[in-house]
């Protein structure tokens, strides 16, 4: 019997399918991602579920049984707010907001489950124009060892030639760019002559003055870069601007004694895609608090049980709570009071009734703002990953989940080896440039769900929930093992690094401290038995 030999043209024909997908679930997310910045509507909704039904289409038409599952479900959850008259509730927000992040996740960035699966690689090439043609295929060469694809051109005629060609999917350009000013003009006029702009980042060897950086922002400047460009911080930013972001909804707490008037602020929000908590007993609040984790608390000022200033002072007390908003809602509407209650830890006061446009607003405003401070607070400056204090908080607040809960919890601590002889003959930027790449390559290979964190120095720390240990080492190994293989341009020659584990699994009566022990130990195990390696508690 003959075997017919695989057909080339029909790999080719289903890598194209596959693409068409991707495409529509980007469509998709698209509309998804524009929800989260205004009130949903119905007009809105609609857009949404045509466009999901679309993607159901082609999933299966093409077999693509993991978009046909997820279509599937949202267009489920979908039906269930059209049943409710439009109305959403906490539950169908969350619902929709994890099959988004899972959608997101199976062609824009690597899959949630712990074994990683191969994807067609869709992404368009980053067009860099730098006047110094040499940095430029530098960076083309550390941007392709993260996987992204760099094109670097050094004429302006170049550059138009492969825009005409392609378009990328950022750009990358020096406002000196084929001479003094021209990359800011030559910029402006590829953007203006796009229906769909571009994301647009621009670089300057020197630093530049206030009406050079209002240029580029006239230009379409998403980013400007001074002095020296590192791989790392580029490709962060261009995957933030090119792919469509984990919407992660705003939390709110609501603290009110009377069901009726909770039910209306909870309704309001919900309708914006705010997930909200209900406490008709202030004294629950700070158990609450603790599993909740809002980015916003919204208090009445009168309760029987204990005022509003009154718990906006309980909660003040922890530290965990210091920088959480605190909005009062209350009919009062004498002047004194609301500023009184507002020195007594409150940040603003809401007069009842209020129209639902001015409390959403108010709330993304404060919770924005909110987050971008707490992020500030609790995240290292260099990596931008957890700082060591708020791993540790992570990690007992895992803990505490995963006792509750019977789940398996691991904890993993990585240090670069033979980090100081890389300070020492290479110079501490390209240190720098080592702890960051690894911070970014972490990112790209866990879950959304594990939480990463630089505990000193070159170490670095890994919150793993629902993971045992030989799954944790598993994933771990094979991020270790990708990471010896980039290389870092350098004199005298091109730099390679590894980095050693250490893994400990969470089992009855121990506490985190404990657990970050015997991870640790674990650490020291890997170093000891030569390093690039991987151990895990009890050795």
């Amino acid at each position: 019997m003959m075997i017919e030999p695989e057909d080339p043209s029909r790999d080719r024909l289903k890598h194209h399918f596959a693409q068409r997908v991707i495409h529509q679930a980007r469509q998709t997310l698209e509309v998804w991602q524009r929800l989260q910045c205004s009130e949903w509507n119905a007009v809105e909704m609609a857009e949404l579920s045509e466009a999901n039904l679309l993607l159901l289409r082609y999933a299966q038409r093409f077999e693509q049984a993991e978009h046909s599952q997820l279509a599937e479900a949202i267009q489920t959850c979908l039906a269930a707010v059209e049943a409710n008259r439009g109305r959403l509730n906490s539950e169908l927000i969350s619902q929709l907001n994890q099959l988004m992040q899972r959608l997101s996740r199976t062609g824009l960035r690597h899959s949630d489950q712990l074994e990683q699966t191969p994807l067609p690689a869709l992404r368009k090439p980053v067009y860099l124009a730098l006047q110094d043609v040499v940095q430029g295929q530098r960076l083309c060469q550390q941007l392709q060892s993260f996987g992204l694809q760099a094109q670097a051109l050094d004429t302006a005629n170049g550059f138009r030639s492969a825009m005409t060609e392609r378009h990328p999917a950022a750009i990358l350009m020096d406002i000196d760019f084929a001479g003094q000013g021209c990359g800011l003009r030559l910029a402006e006029d590829v953007q203006n002559s796009l229906e769909q702009k571009l994301p647009l980042l621009f670089f300057s060897q020197e630093e530049t003055d206030t009406p050079t950086r209002l240029a580029a922002v006239r230009a379409g400047g998403r980013e400007f870069f001074t002095g020296m460009l590192d791989a790392s911080s580029l490709l962060e930013r261009i995957e933030t601007l090119t792919h469509v972001s984990q919407y992660d909804p705003y939390k709110v707490l609501i603290v009110d004694d009377s069901r009726a008037q909770a039910t209306h602020t909870e309704r309001v929000l919900n309708s914006a895609g705010i997930l909200t908590h209900t406490l008709t007993e202030p004294l629950q609040a700070m158990t609450v608090l603790a599993d909740f984790q809002p980015d916003l608390i919204i208090l009445d000022m009168y309760m029987p049980a204990c005022s509003g200033t009154e718990l906006a002072k309980v909660i003040r007390h922890n530290d965990r709570y210091v920088s959480v908003p605190i909005i009062y809602l209350s009919a009062e509407d004498d002047l004194d009071k609301q500023l009184d209650a507002m020195s007594e830890g409150g940040d603003d006061f809401l007069t009842k009734p209020i129209k639902p446009r001015h409390l959403i607003a108010t709330v993304r405003n404060r919770a924005a703002r909110a987050r971008n401070l707490r992020a500030r607070m609790v995240r290292d400056s260099l990596t931008g990953l957890f700082n060591h204090t708020h791993t540790l908080q992570l990690l007992e607040d895992a803990r505490s989940r995963a006792r509750r809960s019977g789940t398996p919890l691991s904890f993993a601590m990585l240090d670069i080896d033979f980090f100081k002889k890389v300070n020492d003959t290479y110079g501490h930027p390209m240190g720098d440039r080592v702890i960051k790449s690894l911070a970014l390559f972490l990112k790209q290979r866990l879950r959304k769900t594990d939480h990463i964190g630089r505990y000193g120095g070159e170490e670095f720390a890994v919150v793993l929930p629902d993971t045992d240990a030989a799954t944790a080492l598993k994933v771990l190994d094979e991020i270790r093992q990708r990471f010896a293989e980039i290389s870092y341009p350098a004199q005298p020659m091109d730099l390679s690094c590894t980095f050693s584990c250490g893994i400990a699994e969470l089992h009855d009566g121990v506490d985190s401290k404990a657990l970050s022990k015997r991870a640790d130990e674990a650490l020291y195990e890997a170093k000891h038995s030569g390093r690039n390696r991987s151990a895990v508690y009890p050795a």
